[in-house]
């Protein structure tokens, strides 16, 4: 394992509903299938995934402020708070963590609301449109961001 690999992996809003939403844009997991394969491609790396979902940004925002605790880098997907939230951006900033934003459709190409994020540009990317496997692509970089800072 490397020394720094603890991922926290934070979801939004409705996240926690996958598989009740349009599978054709979200796909088929549910949301604690979504966790597992997460952890499966964690593993894989030598990562350590911890997650968290919340419907309340509140409670996402306090989350930020401790994640530095428990966690070396930060995965997020805000769910629909990506498009709005300057507090959740805020604390990510605050967080001052390597951070990579994923969303598992293609937000780029859906309503022109969803092509705004109010995050992006202190992530060190964005994944989108890649469904789970955006998460392992998240990884991959996090894992080599981790790396690298380390030597």
């Amino acid at each position: 394992m490397l020394a720094h690999n603890r991922i926290a992996v934070l979801h939004g809003v409705n996240l926690d509903q996958l598989g009740r939403r349009d599978p054709a844009i979200y796909g088929e997991l549910d949301y604690d299938r979504l966790t597992q394969r997460i952890g499966e491609y964690a593993a894989e790396l030598e990562l350590s995934a911890q997650f968290f979902q919340t419907n309340f940004e509140g409670e996402l925002v306090e989350h930020l402020h401790r994640v530095n605790d428990i966690a070396d880098a930060i995965i997020i997907n805000p769910g629909a708070w990506t498009h709005y939230s300057y507090a959740i951006r805020d604390a990510v900033e605050i967080a001052a963590l390597p951070t990579v934003e994923v969303h598992l459709s293609d937000v780029q190409n859906r309503e022109e609301f969803r092509r705004n994020s109010v995050i992006s540009e202190i992530c060190l990317m964005t994944v989108s449109g890649q469904g789970v496997d955006g998460y392992r692509s998240a990884l991959e970089v996090l894992r080599d961001n981790l790396a690298a800072a380390a030597n």
